[in-house]
C-alpha cells in the first residue's frame, strides 16, 4: 500500500498470528523497516513482488528493536547484499539475555552490519534522524524523516496506544520519557509497528495528547 511518494506500508492485519507492520522506502537505496517474523515473511514478499521487487533488491534492513516479531525476518537477507542495522544498545541487550539468539534466528554468530547510534543517518537520498527511545526495549529506536514529517515508531507508540513494558528490559518511566521526546517532533505521518498509521498533523498531536492523558498514568 503506497502511503506517499516512495513510501509503502505492508500492514499485518491477521488476528490469528502476531507480527509487525513492515515499511518499504523506495529511493536511490531501497530500505525495509522491520521485516517481521521469518515464517510470516510471505506477505512482505508478496507486497514487494507487486512492485516488481524481491528481498534481494533491498539495500538496507533497519530494525526498530530486537523482538522476534520485528527482527526474525533478517534470516531472509542472510545471503543478500542488504545491510542489517540495529541499535548498538539493543544488540548488547540481546547478547546479555539471549546469547544464542543467532542460532534461534537460524543464523550462527549473527551480527548486524551497522550498529546504529542516535543522530543522523543518510541512506542514499533518504535522510533520517535515529532517536533512541528505550522503554519497550533498551535499544528501541524511532526513525524520523524531517523533510517528509514521517516518524517510524516501532512499538513505542501506536494509534491510541503504547508499547508494553513487562518484557525483559522494559521500563515504564523510560517509555514515558521516550514518548515525551518524540511528541515534540513535527510529524504528519506516524507509522506504527502494529495497527493503523496516524495520518495528519492534527491527528498525530491528538494521539500524543490522548496517550499522555490516559496511558501515562499506567507508566
Amino acid at each position: 500500500m503506497k502511503i506517499v511518494e516512495n513510501l509503502h506500508f505492508f500492514p499485518w492485519n491477521n488476528p490469528s498470528a502476531n507480527n509487525c507492520n513492515t515499511y518499504f522506502i523506495d529511493g536511490k537505496k531501497k530500505i525495509l523497516v522491520d521485516p517481521g517474523h521469518n515464517h510470516l515473511f510471505s506477505h512482505v514478499r508478496d507486497q514487494l513482488s507487486q512492485l516488481s521487487l524481491t528481498p534481494e533488491d533491498m539495500d538496507m534492513v533497519i530494525i526498530t528493536h530486537g523482538h522476534p516479531d520485528h527482527m526474525e525476518g533478517v534470516k531472509i537477507f542472510e545471503n543478500t547484499d542488504a545491510l542489517i542495522a540495529v541499535h548498538g544498545t539493543e544488540m548488547t541487550f540481546i547478547k546479555s539475555v539471549a546469547p544464542h539468539y543467532g542460532e534461534a534466528l537460524g543464523i550462527s554468530d549473527f551480527e548486524p552490519d551497522i550498529l546504529l547510534e542516535e543522530g543522523d543517518l543518510t541512506v542514499g537520498d533518504s535522510v533520517f534522524q535515529v532517536i533512541h527511545t528505550p522503554g519497550h526495549s533498551p535499544g528501541s529506536i524511532c526513525l524520523y524523516q524531517p523533510d517528509k514529517k514521517v516518524l517510524f515508531t516501532g512499538d513505542v507508540v501506536f494509534n491510541q496506544g503504547i508499547g508494553r513494558t513487562d518484557l525483559p528490559g522494559g521500563s515504564g518511566p523510560e517509555l514515558k520519557e521516550s514518548i515525551k521526546k518524540i511528541s515534540h517532533l513535527d510529524v504528519s505521518l506516524l507509522l506504527t509497528g502494529h495497527g493503523d498509521v496516524v495520518s495528519g498533523r492534527d491527528a498525530v498531536v491528538e494521539n500524543f495528547k490522548m496517550i499522555e492523558e490516559y496511558w501515562f498514568s499506567y507508566l
